[in-house]
């Protein structure tokens, strides 16, 4: 993991949470829901947004945060795979890249 704007790295064994893989956007309307205490009412109170974009940006955050899990499950398959000799560290690389 490393910061943009300072570049310092911090390295090592860790889990990373799957809201931390989503975009900034989502991870900005996620915020901005839970404090509205999950409710489109009063999100749409607090945001020029009306009902109908914010029920279309909460399937979007849905769908991006099943494809970030997606994302995930077939990366520890590749690896599982490298780890266990069905494939090469060339194959594995391939794959992850297509990811």
């Amino acid at each position: 993991m490393s910061c943009t704007a300072c570049g310092i790295k911090v390295e090592g064994p860790y889990t990373e949470s799957v809201l931390n893989r989503l975009s900034a956007d989502d991870q900005q309307f996620l915020l901005d829901y839970l404090l509205s205490g999950f409710s489109i009412k009063a999100l749409e109170e607090t945001t020029d947004m009306g009902y109908a974009a914010i029920r279309t940006r909460l399937d979007k955050l849905i769908n991006n945060t099943k494809v970030v899990i997606r994302s995930e499950d077939q990366k520890k398959a590749i690896l599982e795979k490298l780890r266990s000799g069905e494939i090469t560290v060339a194959e594995a690389k391939r794959k992850l890249e297509k990811l």
